[in-house]
């Protein structure tokens, strides 16, 4: 299913436009397709608020193209569904942020947890190394037709102010095809090792939960985690990666955090993720509880969209407002 309320790439073209020839247009298009004439177009570059004054880029393809996309997607994402592993679970289907919370709650608070140690991949869509992506998904895409034109998408460039700026890394955000691009690239480079490579050398409990490309990893001892970090650091290096220093951290977590921090009289250490602060807390009945309460960052979006939308529909009565 196409959304017809999405935006036009740097043609113009809108998707109720597209429909109104659409049985020649498909057409026209297969055949394109099949005779290898199909030329991937650049993306129009947006800028959407971040926060903090910053913005992420965005790149919108065209509606023939996005068409195009999400059919590869489908193909691509049929085959990589039985390789990825349960402890993904961004932009797949069948899985969303709040499952995701939920197994971060069910590990923190019924697994031998005492370490918690979160990271932030900067940039990450900006730096994808494409030779190694290609590398990546022909272990599993063999089809000529498909990396040829997953190799397009990747070369397209993206346009701003009528110039078209071609890029050597990064897969733009924006196309149906960048999450699962972006998706496979971690499940090799993070998702895979920490399961085959790093938990055979843990000698406690070890976890990983990923959404996209925010992760936090559990861990039952201190040494275990101390030695995942220095592995980290060097396989995102092998891949043309790098960490935010100020963003990534290890921290005592648990059901155990309180007592521990209050032997040196301080107060147990919180993360965010998925838009929560996490808190070490206590239930009804005294036992350890992980709380989430919405992060500043998600608090100040949400006012934010209000505050645009009232802007927008403040010559609407009292009531319709309301609603």
């Amino acid at each position: 299913m196409m959304n017809r309320k999405g935006t036009s790439g740097v043609d113009g073209e809108t998707t109720t436009q597209f429909e109104a020839n659409l049985k020649e247009r498909t057409e026209d298009l297969w055949l394109r397709l099949r005779q290898n004439r199909y030329q991937a177009p650049p993306l129009r570059r947006v800028d959407i608020p971040k926060g903090n004054g910053k913005t992420r880029p965005l790149g919108i393809p065209t509606v023939e193209d996005r068409l195009v996309q999400r059919a590869v997607a489908r193909t691509v994402e049929a085959i990589y569904e039985q390789d990825f592993l349960g402890l993904s679970y961004g932009f797949r289907p069948g899985r969303n942020p709040h499952m995701t919370l939920k197994a971060l709650r069910t590990c923190i608070v019924t697994k031998k947890v005492r370490h918690v140690f979160e990271a932030d991949i900067r940039g990450y869509f900006n730096h994808i190394n494409h030779e190694w992506l290609m590398k990546m998904v022909k272990q599993r895409i063999s089809a000529p037709v498909v990396l040829h034109l997953i190799g397009k998408w990747l070369r397209a460039g993206v346009m701003q102010h009528g110039v078209v700026t071609r890029n050597e890394e990064g897969t733009p955000q924006g196309g149906p095809i960048s999450p699962l691009l972006a998706n496979i690239y971690l499940h090799n480079v993070l998702d895979l090792w920490f399961k085959k490579r790093c938990k055979k050398y843990f000698q406690g409990e070890a976890y990983l939960i990923r959404f996209a490309d925010d992760y936090v990893a559990c861990f039952k001892y201190k040494r275990d985690a101390e030695n995942f970090q220095t592995l980290l650091n060097e396989r995102m290096k092998k891949f043309n990666l790098e960490l935010v220093e100020e963003k990534t951290r290890l921290m005592i977590f648990g059901r155990f955090a309180r007592e521990r921090k209050a032997e040196f009289g301080e107060k147990p250490d919180t993360f965010d993720f998925l838009g929560f602060k996490h808190v070490c807390g206590v239930g009804q009945k005294g036992e350890f509880a992980l709380i989430r309460i919405p992060s500043v960052k998600s608090c100040r979006k949400f006012t934010e969209r209000v505050g645009t939308w009232l802007k927008a529909h403040r010559h609407w009565k009292r009531r319709d407002q309301q609603k």
